[in-house]
């Protein structure tokens, strides 16, 4: 049953023309070079550093990894964040 509804989500967004991460909650990652990343649809900040934040996803965990990093800017669902990014690595 779940597929189904995961499927039926996909054509439906297909069908509206709507950005298929709003409709199934995916993280939508938009990366500046590798100084910037602005993350949306994240469920909560599991942990953070300045080498290192995870995460929360609706499935699994968003870690990146790198030096400097700081958040610049975080909301419910969405987090700006500035550093050296070396790694980005989604674990289900």
């Amino acid at each position: 049953m779940k597929k189904w509804i995961r499927n039926f989500k996909r054509k439906a967004a297909k069908a509206l023309d709507l950005p298929s991460d709003i409709i199934t909650d995916l993280p939508r990652l938009t990366m500046i070079g590798f100084v910037q990343l602005y993350i949306e649809n994240h469920h909560g900040v599991l942990l953070f550093s300045d080498s290192e934040l995870r995460l929360l996803l609706k499935k699994g965990q968003l870690i990146i990894k790198g030096e400097g990093l700081t958040i610049r800017m975080i909301l419910s669902e969405e987090l700006f964040l500035e550093g050296s990014i070396h790694q980005i690595q989604i674990i289900e």
